[in-house]
């Protein structure tokens, strides 16, 4: 099983590069590149797991809408994206549901910051998808983590996907600057030992993120995103399509382990 998922979020990364953006430019980016991506899913047939913040989620109510009416999951990734308190586990778990009138078993903590574990099962979550266990520098260091899903504090971890033995990251960041034949190698080993994949992507990839002046990101961020991300990944889900790669939800997952 192929689960994709996608943090719908408000866009605030600029600041980590010093730059400003207005609140309304960063709702308006993630609800630009969620509309480009639930296209993508809708052509082909693909189902995928949402984890949106509860700040983006009262901002943009078409596109949550949308996302529930076209049989794709929600999943908590915290109330806002760049404020963290313990209480925000059950509170956005509350709004969400109330907000998308469906159960919210999911969590994915902003950045993949690390989570108590113990919290999440007291907010009500069956899992939480926050590890990514590989070393990036200045990022993560989770080496000691397993590769594959496991069970702490009763809660289901869903790490994402590395590759086998040299745990190279099939993350956003891959996808963007390896050559696509080498990304869907890797991809295609992970799934033949694994059984599954788990990778992520956030919706202002697939807008034009080649504006050094008002972002600042270096090459790696930016390369391949915007209509280049969006022929890109139209081009992966046709390759796992022919693949007979079959596309689920978390929820999915979890039904059958």
């Amino acid at each position: 099983m192929v689960l994709l998922s996608f943090d719908i979020e408000e866009f605030d990364m600029p600041f980590e590069y010093g730059k400003t953006i207005s609140f309304e430019e960063q709702i308006a980016i993630s609800i630009e590149g969620t509309t480009a991506i639930l296209d993508l899913l809708e052509k082909h047939n693909a189902k995928a797991t949402f984890f949106s913040t509860v700040t983006f989620a009262i901002n943009a109510p078409d596109v949550i809408k949308r996302i529930i009416a076209e049989g794709h999951e929600m999943a908590s990734h915290s109330y806002y994206h760049s404020d963290f308190k313990v209480e925000h586990l059950l509170e956005s778990r509350l709004k969400l549901e109330e907000i998308t009138n469906t159960k919210i078993v999911g969590y994915r903590m902003p950045r993949m910051y690390p989570v108590d574990e113990k919290e999440i099962f007291k907010a009500g979550y069956l899992y939480n998808s926050s590890i990514n266990p590989t070393y990036l520098p200045g990022r993560y260091n989770h080496f000691d983590k397993p590769r594959t899903y496991f069970k702490q504090e009763r809660v289901w971890q869903i790490p994402a996907s590395v590759s086998p033995i040299i745990r190279f990251p099939l993350f956003w960041l891959s996808f963007h600057n390896l050559p696509l034949w080498l990304y869907q190698f890797l991809v295609k080993w992970t799934i033949k030992n694994d059984n599954y994949l788990n990778i992520y992507f956030h919706p202002w990839e697939f807008t034009n993120l080649k504006q050094p002046e008002k972002f600042g990101f270096p090459g790696y961020v930016s390369k391949n995103s915007g209509k280049q991300m969006i022929a890109r990944f139209d081009k992966m889900l046709f390759w796992m399509n022919e693949k007979n790669y079959k596309f689920g939800t978390f929820k999915d997952f979890l039904a059958t382990i």
